[in-house]
């Protein structure tokens, strides 16, 4: 019924009792994942979770808060973009949240990063999963030159404007909603919620980080995307069956995945 777009099952909170989220899952009707990797270190991990389960699926790539780490090549990502299961390149971005004294000038290789991304989504035609936190005009003009009005996918876990949102519709973006949505201060990000077409919306929860209402200060976990998928329901004044039909055909448009025969969406 529910799929969540955006989880990070290789994390150690989430790794070491995999068996139980996927209890959990299919008890809340949550039959689908999508693992995310944010580092090529982290990758065989999180493929092999898309290898081993078959309602589990993975993309490559490096978060552009991660330092430190193997720097990504374009080789590196068509590489690992085209093994089994692989459906989307990233998370990838910008993220100016934490500078730490410096510059945004001085982020320029987060810049070259994200477009090393965006390249390899170009040469693959997979979609980009884009994270951007403090930096949303960059991320927005990085798009606009290197993807060339070439490459789709999402905007995950908004918490950006409803102008910043406007801007990657007609970019022709998804915009996926996280457990924040829930949030009682989130007032405002509920207002872009309403606005953004049921067609161009998924539902995540960037597991194990920002568990849903009510479960706030918790590990999150796939089972609890039914929350945010409620929260949208609600905002929307659709229902909750609804909203888990669209946001299931999005991810599988999205990530060129057919609907499982065996999905119940009855209520």
């Amino acid at each position: 019924m529910y799929v969540d777009s955006h989880c990070h099952l290789s994390f150690p909170e989430l790794h070491a009792r995999v068996d139980e989220v996927r209890r959990e899952m299919a008890a809340a009707r949550v039959d689908r994942a999508l693992c995310i990797c944010t580092t090529l270190e982290e990758f065989p991990r999180v493929h092999a979770l898309a290898t081993a389960y078959d309602n589990f699926w993975c993309s490559v790539g490096v978060h552009p808060d991660n330092e430190g780490v193997q720097e990504p090549s374009l080789g590196d990502l068509l590489t690992r973009a085209a093994l089994p299961r692989v459906v989307a390149l990233g998370e990838t971005g910008l993220d100016y949240y934490r500078l730490g004294g410096r510059s945004i000038q001085d982020m320029a290789w987060q810049r070259e990063r994200f477009g090393v991304h965006i390249r390899a989504a170009r040469a693959t035609g997979l979609p980009l999963v884009v994270h951007t936190r403090s930096a949303s005009a960059d991320t927005l003009a990085v798009l606009r030159d290197e993807g060339q009005g070439a490459v789709r996918g999402v905007f995950h876990c908004f918490t950006e404007t409803m102008a910043v949102a406007q801007a990657a519709l007609e970019m022709g973006f998804h915009i996926s909603f996280s457990g924040i949505l829930t949030f009682r201060n989130a007032g405002e990000l509920r207002e872009v919620a309403r606005a953004v077409p049921l067609e161009r919306c998924l539902i995540e929860t960037d597991s194990p980080y920002l568990a849903p209402a009510p479960h706030r200060g918790k590990t999150n976990q796939p089972a609890w995307v039914r929350f945010v998928a409620e929260q949208l329901a609600q905002i929307k004044g659709l229902p909750v069956a609804e909203v888990a039909r669209a946001t299931s055909a999005n991810f599988e448009r999205l990530f060129g995945l057919s609907r499982p025969a065996e999905v119940d969406e009855s209520t």
